[in-house]
């Protein structure tokens, strides 16, 4: 199952890990490990730094593996959300759904 992860960094934390040169380290470590679909890194809104990733979760173990790094590192906030591709809605039967709860 894919998971979008939105993750926003705190502005102070973030300065000190960044002057102290181990922001670039520590953000490829976890990239490396984490092995994510896709990773990208701005502004969030309130312009705080972030990075929105797409991960393949497999199981409940893996939503842990996935956020604590950002958590550990970072002191980072985070918000998750399934997401599908246009082939994942397409396997859905929304007429099935739609005879029974619509």
């Amino acid at each position: 199952m894919r998971m979008l992860m939105l993750v926003t960094f705190p502005t102070a934390r973030f300065n000190h890990l960044w002057r102290s040169g181990q922001v670039g380290p520590k953000i490829r470590e976890i990239l490396e490990d984490l092995k994510p679909q896709a990773a990208y890194f701005g502004r969030q809104t309130g312009g705080q730094r972030g990075a929105v990733l797409v991960v393949d979760v497999a199981s409940e173990a893996d939503y842990v593996r996935f956020t604590e790094p950002w958590l550990l590192a970072f002191d980072a906030q985070i918000e998750t959300s399934v997401c599908m591709t246009p082939e994942d809605i397409g396997r859905v039967d929304y007429d099935a759904l739609t005879k029974k709860y619509g």
